[in-house]
């Protein structure tokens, strides 16, 4: 049975009292899904997208089940994946999985290259003639065709280049960059160009409504970077076609698929963050998901009464360092880090009014600030629906993979 089948009764989302009370029995440290949580961020992301699928960006989920599950609801098509060993292993049961970030594993490259059924399934990302010679090198002459797509950069250049905002990624960045990279890939035999991708980070990992003035300087320069990208992504996109036929376009993320989806280049976005709705996503004027993952550690130390010490916690999300990548204590309302210690890698004291509620034993539910590394600390997630443990299902860690 899915695990996102409705169930009589289910609201949008439990109270902490019922995530506490249903879980009780189980030792910490854990991490809990809300499944009525997630079924309803799922539903919004397919509104919001407005009719264009959405490809499930798997860096963000890493549990199978949840990602074969969500796949099985209307409006998802396709997964994204992070590597190409992950997308291999997801393509048993997958049969279009885009690898999201170029690649030079020599030996599974072979492997695609061997396997006809994993090469009809797995589309690889190439951002430069380089790596294209690099991987016909490696998958030689003969086989199945090897499909590929095209990245275009979509950070905003501005001062002739010297302030750039987004992500560094694809050296590509022009329509004729595009074009050229397109032609290069066409005169190789073995390569079938088959989509492009372009990921807007600026715009959809980054929260446009934070509680300080910054916000307003977020704003316009997204609107900027939304313009400016629409017509440059169009035309690339048509200087590619003028080469190849292209089966889709992909764009976005969660914080951006009401613009990207606008665009009538765009065939399809991407989306994963926006599922279980980490705390970086609380920030966003376009939508308000509801959050659905959380992880447990419990109270092992009162070393004053001002403070309790949780074991563990030092889950901190990648990113430029600073206080929004630590996790966030959510219940009991009204704890808080200590600025001076964080979340440490065995221990995490913690202040704030609820302390002196805080008994040894007692359990702190907590946030993490971004959504996939979560399950990297876990071999599993407890699903709660309705006020009651349904059920786990297996992270990659839990099925023992560790693909980055």
């Amino acid at each position: 049975m899915s695990v996102l089948a409705e169930r009589a009764g289910t609201r949008v989302r439990a109270t902490f009292d019922e995530l506490t009370a249903a879980t009780e029995a189980l030792e910490p440290p854990y991490g809990v899904l809300d499944v009525a949580a997630l079924r309803a961020n799922a539903a919004d992301l397919v509104r919001r997208a407005g009719g264009k699928p959405i490809r499930v960006a798997s860096k963000s989920i890493r549990v199978r089940e949840i990602v074969e599950d969500v796949l099985a609801l209307p409006g998802y098509e396709g997964v994204l994946a992070f590597t190409l060993p992950e997308a291999l292993w997801l393509a048993e049961t997958v049969d279009d999985v885009v690898v999201g970030y170029p690649t030079v594993d020599r030996q599974t490259l072979r492997r695609l290259a061997t396997d006809e059924r994993l090469a009809s399934r797995v589309t690889l990302m190439v951002d430069s003639a380089e790596l294209l010679d690099l991987t016909a090198a490696v998958v030689g002459p003969d086989g199945p065709p090897v499909r590929v797509a095209i990245e275009l950069d979509a950070s905003l250049r501005l001062a002739g280049g010297r302030v750039h905002l987004g992500a560094r990624r694809s050296p590509v960045h022009t329509p004729g960059q595009a074009a050229a990279l397109a032609r290069t890939i066409v005169a190789h035999p073995r390569f079938r160009l088959v989509g492009m991708m372009a990921y807007e980070g600026q715009i959809a990992g980054l929260g446009d409504n934070q509680p300080s003035p910054s916000r307003f300087a977020v704003r316009a320069v997204q609107r900027t970077s939304a313009a400016e990208l629409a017509e440059r992504r169009a035309e690339a996109v048509a200087a590619v076609r003028a080469v190849a036929p292209l089966e889709f376009v992909n764009g976005g993320g969660t914080g951006s698929l009401e613009s990207t989806c606008a665009e009538e280049a765009v065939t399809e976005a991407a989306a994963g963050s926006g599922l279980f709705a980490p705390r970086l996503f609380d920030h966003y004027t376009r939508f308000r998901p509801q959050p659905a993952a959380y992880f447990v550690l419990p109270v092992v130390r009162r070393p004053s009464p001002r403070h309790a010490t949780v074991l563990g916690g030092g889950w901190v999300a990648s990113g430029p360092t600073g206080k929004d990548r630590l996790p966030t204590p959510v219940w009991p309302a009204g704890l808080r880090l200590v600025p001076t210690e964080g979340a440490g890698e065995v221990q995490t004291p913690l202040t704030g009014d609820a302390v002196a509620r805080l008994r040894v034993g007692d359990r702190v539910w907590f946030r993490h600030a971004k959504a996939g590394e979560l399950c990297e600390r876990v071999d599993e997630l407890h699903l709660v629906d309705d006020a009651a443990v349904v059920g786990a299902v297996r992270t990659y860690r839990g099925e023992g993979k560790a693909f980055l």
